[in-house]
Parts: structure tokens; sequence; C-alpha cells
């Protein structure tokens, strides 16, 4: 199949032909169709698969079909993602699609200055991105009019659902107009996913382009075991042996993100940290630097990097596991993009190997293990509880230690990874 079978008009048909594409992805081809019938849809598609054009495009056909006044901006189309990266990334998408057509689209999110997106809004849109944060401080201050919008997408609504968003997204629901169009993309599915659909779709699309929480058969998944105090040693040998120049590292938390970047710098590797407490400015130039080539190494927790498109990534590292199996996914699925092969690595220590059952449980596979030479685990070591929430950011284990470790270089695992203080910031990702 190609694009110019999808029932698209000419101006959004030359603006992919220019972006270089002539033949839609699976969920593209599956989602467009749908979508142009006025179709609410339920769509689960892993990250890079295309499917921000897979709604983008049928949306601006949808709008360039109706008729409105020449000149005339009225909010539309409203797309909330769960982060700012995520949010300027869609917003991109909309303008490229769109820029043969009269429509004004913005984006919005905190950690930004508000006045110049209220002058934006006042000035009329008929598409906007937003995060839910930023979008309802808009609501509060009335510069946004929610009472035309004909269709609502939800992006990585899972991952919304995971910061904390549920009240935030149903606040924004019951503003809307009752009749509209509902598209939702959620990359997982959990049972708060399976509520939030039944509360909002009526007689839903249902595409699937990969079984539900798997990972990408692109990706060839690799394990090393290694000592958690070791870890950041070894990570500077694989990238240096092996010339690496591109890659994605995530942590649990924005204080090892911090640690492991500096290490890396300390040792000639070129490296940035992207995280909740990055200023926006930082952070946008963080993943400007690392698209170019100037950063090699990315260090990054998972909600900051949820959403990051960056062609062809070769490798990611979970220098430490998530404790949520769901997000290993999300994480390896910023490689092995588009068919594109890539490789994930895992270096995991004997406190994370719960962990690692459940992402094996959750993926339906055995990942096999293997160690590197010089780098062997320690089978005197035992494992110690993670800690989650508020004092895991720097503590070390909760239990008390009878034995003394040497300290350890960069980054120890042992530190803890206070999940649920990373949501408190929810638009500060």
């Amino acid at each position: 199949m190609l694009f110019s079978q999808l029932n698209l008009s000419e101006p959004i048909l030359r603006a992919v032909k220019e972006e270089g594409y002539t033949t839609p992805t699976p969920v593209q081809a599956q989602a467009i169709p749908h979508i142009l019938k006025g179709r609410d849809m339920l769509a689960g598609a892993q990250t890079g698969t295309g499917k921000t054009a897979g709604f983008t495009l049928p949306i601006l056909e949808l709008l360039s079909q109706q008729n409105h006044p020449k000149g005339v901006h009225r909010l539309r189309v409203l797309i909330l993602t769960p982060t700012r990266e995520l949010a300027a990334q869609v917003g991109e998408s909309v303008q490229t699609y769109g820029k043969y057509l009269p429509f004004k689209s913005t984006v919005i999110f905190g950690g930004v200055g508000i006045n110049p997106q209220i002058k934006t809004l006042r000035h009329g849109v008929d598409i906007l991105v937003a995060t839910p944060g930023r979008l309802l401080d808009h609501v509060s201050q009335k510069t946004v009019d929610l009472s035309h919008v004909d269709i609502l997408v939800l992006d990585e609504a899972d991952r919304m659902l995971d910061m904390g968003f549920i009240r935030d997204i149903r606040r924004v629901i019951a503003l809307l107009p009752s009749k509209r169009q509902n598209l939702l993309f959620s990359a997982t599915y959990s049972d708060e996913i399976k509520k939030l659909c039944e509360s909002i779709l009526r007689n839903p699309a249902i595409v699937e382009v990969a079984k539900r929480n798997t990972s990408s058969e692109l990706v060839n998944q690799r394990v090393i075991l290694v000592d958690c105090r070791r870890k950041s040693v070894l990570l500077g040998e694989l990238i240096s042996k092996h010339k690496w120049t591109q890659v994605l590292v995530f942590t649990r938390t924005k204080h090892h993100a911090n640690k492991l970047s500096e290490y890396l710098q300390k040792i000639g590797i070129s490296s940035a940290a992207i995280h909740g407490n990055k200023s926006q400015g930082a952070r946008t130039k963080a993943l400007a630097d690392f698209k170019a080539g100037s950063v090699k190494i990315l260090v990054a927790t998972d909600i900051a990097a949820r959403g990051l498109d960056i062609d062809q990534l070769p490798h990611v590292v979970n220098f430490e596991l998530p404790n949520i199996a769901e997000d290993y996914v999300h994480r390896i699925g910023r490689t092995g993009r588009a068919g594109n092969a890539g490789e994930a690595i895992s270096l995991v220590c004997v406190d994370e190997y719960e962990y690692l059952r459940g992402i094996e449980k959750l993926i339906n596979r055995k990942l096999e293990r293997e160690t590197i030479e010089g780098f062997e685990v320690d089978p005197s070591i035992k494992a110690e509880p993670i800690l989650q929430g508020r004092g895991g950011s720097g503590g070390g284990s909760s239990r008390q230690k009878t034995t003394h470790r040497p300290k350890p270089s960069g980054v120890s695992s042992r530190e803890g990874a206070p999940r649920n203080n990373d949501r408190r910031s929810k638009d500060k990702r």
C-alpha cells in the first residue's frame, strides 16, 4: 500500500513525499482509514511504529474537509501527551505534515513561561498539543476554549496514567463537548487503561500492530550480570571497546543520571543527563547535541525519555532495571525503530534479579544471562532491597549493612530507586 491510496489530499501527500515517505507503516495503514471514517479508536502500538503520523495525517485531512470561515481559528483538535519532549515532537509532526494547509497549531507545556502561550492562544489555533497540567493552568485562567473540540487524542495514555494524570485527564474530558471523536494510543495495557477506554471510547476500532506488552523483535536483548558497584566502570569499558557513538542510558533516578553522566565525562566520554530537574532549555540542548552527535551518551530517567524520537538509535542500556516491568518495553522501544535493528543491554546486579524476573514474565521470554571477563559477579554479595519512595534517593539499602564494601566508581544501584519521587512533578519531567 502507498500513502496515495489512503484518501489523503494533495497538500498532505506533498508534505509526506517531501519527508521521503511513500509507504505507510502498519499502524498508519490500519489507523488512517478508521480515523478518516470518524470512528473512535484504541491503538496498541510500540514506540517507533510511526503512530504519531498515524493520527496526525488523518486529523489534518478531516480538518481540511470541514467548512470554516477563512481566517477564523477555533480549537478543534486537542492532543494530550505525558511529557514536554513528546508534546514538542507531536507539534513538529503537525507542523511538518500540515505546512501546505491553512491551519494553526501550537504546543503548550510546563517549565516555560505561560504568557507567550497565552498570547498565541488568544490569536486562535486549530490544533493544540498539550501536557495535562499546563492545559489545566490555561483552563483556570480562561485562556483556552475547549468547547469546540471535535477530536481528542490521548497519546501514550499508559504513561499519562502511570504519571498520575488520570484525574487531570478526567477533568479535561469533562470540559469537552460530549460529541467528539476519541483516539487513544497506548504501548501497554493495564486495568486503568481498560477503565479509561470504557469510559470515553464509543464502539472503537481496535488497531494493534504488536502483541500486547511485548518487546520489539528487531531489538537484540542482552543481560550482563555485574556487581552493583562495578556497573559504571563496565559501561565505560563497553562504550570504549565497541566504539559506541550513540547510546541512550536509563537510570531510575535523577541523582543517578547526574552521577553517571559526570563519571562518563570524567573518563573522557562525552555525556549529558536529561531529567525533571533540568530546565527545558537544558533538556532541549542535551537532546539536540545527542542527535547531532556532539554528545555520545544521553543518560535519562524514564519520564524524561518517554517519547524521544531518535532516528536509527543503535544502542539502549538499562544501567538500572526499571521497577515497573512495562517500562522495560518502553525503554528498549527507543531502538529497533521503523524497521531498523537495535541492541538493548541491561546491566543487572543481584539486587535487581526480582525486577528481571518480572520483565521476563511480562514479555514471556527468558533473557540469556552473560558475564564479561574481568567483571564476574562476586557470589558473596547478597541482594539488598532497593528503596522505593521518599527515602531512597541517596541512602543505600533499607537494612543495616554488616559488611564494608569498597566505595563504588560512578554510580551504585544500591542508592535506591524512588519511582514515586519521580511522579510528583508531573509536567516538570
